[in-house]
């Protein structure tokens, strides 16, 4: 069963780009990728561009390949950034496919070089990365926000978002075999700062995904106490009163969330839930 507090981390990228694979699913392979000692798939850009050109139209095909080689040819700055913008935009809008997308956002980024691109295009992959099930193509995602997020920090170090979203990489990319190292990360913005709603979600995720529902309650809670109307952690704390099997604060939890949903899919699933818990 997907719960109530998946979908809400599902229901942005969902939207735009479907559904994810399963967890036990591999990423689809394209030529020239290969498997790495651990078993997984050593994914990079080309797996994913092989794979959305086939989904392409002839003429699209076309359009996207002439693109592709004016990069190369393009010697001025703002033309090479101009081509990767165009490209992010045919991704996104006419291709309806997010890796691709997000990659050449970021290359703009880069490009660009600005803390503001920077730390948007890396908030785009952990956002997406939070969602996707796949182990191969998290990691891959994981890594470019990493790397977006540390060239953001270069610019400004004292960026706590970027701070917690690159804390964040580690926690959910598996990048690192020790999640401690993305949990510090994220506690140095929190001592010196306790009301970074942000920073609290990232944790009680982590504490979430990792079975410490007394742990994840808590900070959500906190949040509420900061932020009364946080949707994300009225519906996480309605997952794990369910987890729990406390019915009632799961109810409680649930129908305090309805006036703040916006998306009718979303709250149709609520109130479903809900009656479901009350039978």
């Amino acid at each position: 069963m997907i719960t109530i507090a998946v979908a809400v981390l599902l229901i942005g990228g969902l939207y735009f780009f479907g559904p994810t694979k399963g967890k036990h699913e591999k990423a689809e392979m394209a030529p020239g990728t290969s498997n790495t000692d651990d078993g997984h798939t050593d994914v990079n850009i080309d797996t994913f561009l092989v794979l959305g050109k086939k989904k392409l139209k002839a003429e699209q095909v076309v359009r996207i390949n002439e693109l592709e080689h004016s990069i190369s040819r393009g010697d001025v700055k703002d033309q090479q950034l101009k081509v990767y913008q165009q490209l992010a935009k045919f991704w996104y809008d006419s291709a309806n496919a997010f890796e691709p997308y997000a990659w050449y956002t970021g290359e703009a980024a880069r490009l660009e070089n600005s803390e503001k691109s920077l730390t948007f295009a890396a908030q785009l992959f952990l956002n997406n990365l939070q969602q996707d099930e796949v182990f191969d193509r998290r990691k891959w995602k994981a890594l470019q926000a990493k790397d977006l997020f540390e060239r953001s920090l270069k610019l400004n170090p004292d960026n706590d978002s970027a701070k917690i979203g690159l804390g964040s990489c580690y926690l959910f990319g598996n990048i690192s075999a020790s999640p401690m190292e993305g949990i510090l990360k994220i506690r140095e913005v929190t001592q010196k700062d306790s009301n970074n709603v942000y920073a609290q979600m990232m944790l009680g995720k982590a504490s979430l995904l990792s079975g410490q529902f007394d742990k994840a309650e808590e900070r959500f809670k906190t949040i509420l106490r900061i932020k009364p109307q946080s949707l994300d952690a009225l519906l996480l704390l309605g997952e794990i009163a369910e987890r729990k099997a406390d019915k009632k604060a799961a109810i409680d939890w649930y129908t305090k969330s309805l006036p703040l949903v916006k998306i009718p899919e979303l709250k149709a699933g609520i109130e479903k839930r809900i009656a479901d818990l009350q039978k």
